[in-house]
């Protein structure tokens, strides 16, 4: 377990939640008006696959209730969700939805289940390739605080859209469960989210602030590594540390497990030039995008586990793709931080083309002065004894992933004056 405790975490949510400034109701309305809806959660959709670890996408939903657990990294006074069927090949109806407070494991908090209405209608089909919000759920909701999005499917689904390695327990039922306190019903469970894309908040003290940030990038800003159900991803860490210095904002993931940046792939979705813009320019209340994606570019090509290799990426292409996520960022108004790549000597992308690469582009994001800021992840989680290899005590135990210690390690290099 790393060394962030729960007297700590409970210490920031009291803190988050006063400068909020929460109130215990609010008027609901559908949400749709107005610019003052903030990001506080999400996860990058990925196409139905199962590379690794058994789930649900390829065989998808019917007659079944999906129940989801995210914390939230902001609060308000009232949220709505962000539902998508961006992979799925057909028409996805929605029967019914709810949202509450999270108590333990598949259960909610008595009085706080909201049925979530989509413009008014209890019931939404979504179209293959679309997404939506709901309307405004008058239900406030602190920063820290943990959420529990549960979906009913009465009819078939097909194959899923979803997101892989969500370091976080789902639950599944037969039948109509959505409005259940219990988790009795819920005897499946599943370490991946579905449909679930985005939580939105409106409301509270720091309605007017547009100061969020984007963690993008692959398995390591995903938190492949860190425990599960934890919520030790180096983004969750960075966010607890902005406000346990008095700058509390929201910090979202889109990390996918595998992820490249100019290759896509059939496991681990879209290149990162082509899911930026849905997955990061679309996301409101931001202002900051750390970008830390590459080093399946690099090792893609000689890995053959789990998929064929990729083609093969030269250091200067990989930059050349860096500069288009620039200038991308910056055409929205958006300040964009480079991060360097983490070590990867003793892992299955270890060898000394692969390295030589890795240390080009690091070169590159830290002397080029392309990025507006650097953030060295690479130094703060390397071995100084053994600089190409991470620190055994941040170790997964892969040579390429870091555990809770080495997540809580990174969020400790972001200089938070370049946020």
């Amino acid at each position: 377990m790393h060394t962030t405790n729960t007297l700590r975490r409970a210490a920031i949510a009291v803190l988050t939640a006063a400068t909020l400034g929460l109130a215990p109701t609010a008027l609901a309305d559908t949400g749709h008006q107005g610019s003052s809806w903030r990001a506080a959660w999400a996860a990058s959709p990925q196409a139905p696959t199962a590379p690794f670890t058994p789930n649900w996408s390829q065989q998808g939903f019917e007659n079944q209730t999906v129940r989801q657990v995210v914390r939230v990294t902001t609060g308000g006074t009232r949220a709505r969700i962000e539902l998508t069927n961006r992979y799925g090949s057909t028409p996805l109806r929605i029967t019914g939805a709810t949202v509450a407070r999270t108590a333990e494991g598949g259960a909610v908090r008595p009085g706080s289940v909201r049925q979530l209405r989509f413009d008014g209608r209890a019931s939404v089909t979504i179209p293959a390739g679309g997404t939506l919000r709901s309307d405004a759920a008058n239900l406030p909701v602190e920063a820290f605080g943990s959420l529990t999005v549960t979906l009913y499917l009465a009819e078939k689904t097909g194959p899923a859209t979803f997101h892989h390695f969500s370091s976080a327990t789902s639950y599944r039922a037969d039948g109509d469960h959505r409005g259940d306190l219990t988790g009795t019903a819920f005897r499946e469970t599943s370490a991946s989210w579905y449909f679930l894309s985005g939580v939105e908040v409106t409301g509270g003290r720091d309605s007017a602030r547009r100061n969020g940030v984007v963690t993008f990038g692959d398995s390591i800003t995903d938190g492949v590594g860190s425990t599960v159900d934890a919520n030790g991803r180096y983004p969750d860490e960075l966010a607890e540390r902005l406000a346990e210095a008095g700058r509390p904002r929201a910090v979202v993931n889109h990390g996918i497990a595998g992820n490249q940046v100019v290759n896509d792939t059939t496991w681990a979705g879209e290149k990162a030039l082509t899911r930026f813009r849905q997955d990061v320019l679309a996301e409101p209340g931001v202002r900051t995008v750390i970008v830390l994606e590459g080093i399946n570019d690099i090792g893609g090509s000689t890995a053959t586990f789990p998929a064929p290799p990729t083609p093969d990426v030269s250091a200067a292409r990989l930059i050349a793709g860096h500069r288009t996520l620039i200038r991308e960022a910056h055409a929205k108004g958006l300040k964009i931080v480079g991060a360097t790549l983490t070590p990867i000597k003793g892992s299955f992308y270890d060898s000394p083309a692969n390295e030589a690469k890795r240390e080009a582009v690091n070169d590159w994001i830290r002397t080029s002065g392309a990025y507006d800021a650097v953030v060295d992840f690479d130094r703060a989680v390397a071995d100084p004894a053994d600089p190409d290899r991470i620190l055994p005590a941040y170790d997964s135990g892969d040579g390429l992933h870091p555990n809770d210690a080495g997540y809580e390690a990174m969020a400790g290099a972001v200089d938070l004056n370049e946020l």
